[in-house]
């Protein structure tokens, strides 16, 4: 059943009068899908004792005996009625299945879309409770109101709201890969529970963003005292900052920013890149200068959903760019992010300089308004760095 916690008596967490924080800490995850996560994470679940003894999303397969260990800190987990699944991956779902060996007569409340992946995942004949937007659902003195969300990120996503203690219960929305003992957002650096905020919905959420503001807008008749995420704290105090944040970056609004992405051989490249600082310095930017050999892609991207230009260089190297600039622009179009940006591509070559029109492809394919192209074979002079600073400063004052 995974790590084994059987040794350890680990406790859940009280949130509000009745209602527990059961989830499972993962100190040591490094990589999420490619997404750097380097303080961590947790996966979020959440016991309510009422009437319906109720469970809303578990925790990834390899932590369960962690989550059954918090349970049966507070009751024993045979005696859950109710498991709500607002996301089939299994990250969120991969202790269901242990819940329901435990009470072969749990209902399982999700959506349509939520039952046919969680049978494709488990292949478990379960009692289900198929909901769609707007249903409600009693466990006693309290109930659940349903909001599916699709593709937020997975066709199954949805979220639920406890009108009678006031709780989102947002899955992976508003969300952050971030490991700590603390569960609520005043517990912790404001700066970095939004921070990872931010890498979160850049890394994850942003290919889905005109479907997040459907949700925000959907969501907004909600009253809203605590956010309940599926990774990271839980928001109460800096509620209103989070849903602020989320609508500035599913709008892709940039602001006066520049990132400069690059690799290089033997620094002709990176001077290159120095020259687009200097340009972009003088003229009073926002400068992310991210060397790619020693910065993952996932915090570029993280400096890339609020840029107004994105620069990408490489030097040439048999007849293509360098893997970590192909890595990083393949990442960065998959994540799509919209919003009108302007990209310049550079490099340097020796002979072939076949890499630099690769790399200005790559971002016309993200729909970038590609404003430059500049290479140059072997190693620039001053004054041919000079020439890229000028040209730049003029194409930043068109």
């Amino acid at each position: 059943m995974g790590v084994l916690f059987f040794y350890i008596h680990m406790k859940a967490t009280n949130i509000k009068e009745g209602i527990y924080w059961v989830g499972a800490i993962d100190l040591s995850v490094r990589n999420f899908h490619g997404y750097l996560t380097q303080r961590g994470t947790t996966y979020n679940a959440y016991l309510i004792i009422d009437e319906k003894i109720t469970l809303v999303d578990s925790v990834k397969e390899t932590h369960t005996d962690e989550m059954l260990s918090r349970i049966s800190s507070i009751i024993d987990p045979s005696k859950i009625d109710v498991i709500i699944c607002n996301h089939v991956e299994p990250d969120h779902s991969g202790a269901i299945s242990a819940i329901v060996e435990k009470n072969p007569n749990v209902t399982v409340v999700t959506c349509a879309s939520g039952k046919k992946g969680l049978e494709q995942h488990y292949y478990g004949n379960w009692n289900y409770h198929i909901i769609k937007t707007g249903d409600t659902y009693s466990i006693g003195k309290r109930s659940f109101e349903f909001l599916l969300t699709p593709m937020v990120h997975w066709p199954d996503n949805m979220i639920c709201y406890m009108p009678e203690e006031k709780i989102l219960f947002s899955n992976d929305s508003f969300g952050q890969h971030y490991a700590t003992s603390a569960r609520f957002d005043d517990e912790v650096s404001k700066d970095e529970a939004l921070y990872e905020a931010k890498k979160y919905f850049a890394n994850i959420v942003l290919p889905y963003s005109s479907q997040v503001l459907k949700e925000l807008e959907a969501a907004s008749k909600f009253d809203i005292e605590l956010m309940c995420t599926s990774h990271g704290i839980i928001w109460k105090k800096y509620i209103a900052d989070i849903v602020q944040l989320y609508n500035t970056w599913a709008r892709n609004v940039t602001k006066k920013k520049v990132v400069i992405a690059y690799d290089t051989m033997w620094k002709s490249t990176e001077k290159m890149a120095y020259a687009l600082y200097e340009a972009f310095e003088q003229e009073g930017y926002e400068i992310a200068l991210r060397n790619l050999q020693v910065n993952h892609e996932s915090d570029v991207m993280t400096d890339v959903i609020d840029s107004e230009y994105i620069c990408v260089g490489s030097p040439t190297l048999n007849s293509e760019m360098m893997t970590n600039v192909a890595g990083f622009l393949t990442y960065m179009r998959g994540l799509a992010p919209k919003g009108g940006r302007k990209a310049i591509a550079f490099g340097s070559f020796g002979w072939n300089g076949k890499s630099i029109p690769g790399v200005e492809q790559y971002l016309k394919d993200c729909n970038y308004d590609v404003k430059a192209v500049f290479t140059h074979q072997y190693r620039p002079t001053k004054e041919d760095l000079r020439a890229i600073t000028q040209k730049t400063i003029e194409i930043i004052n068109q």
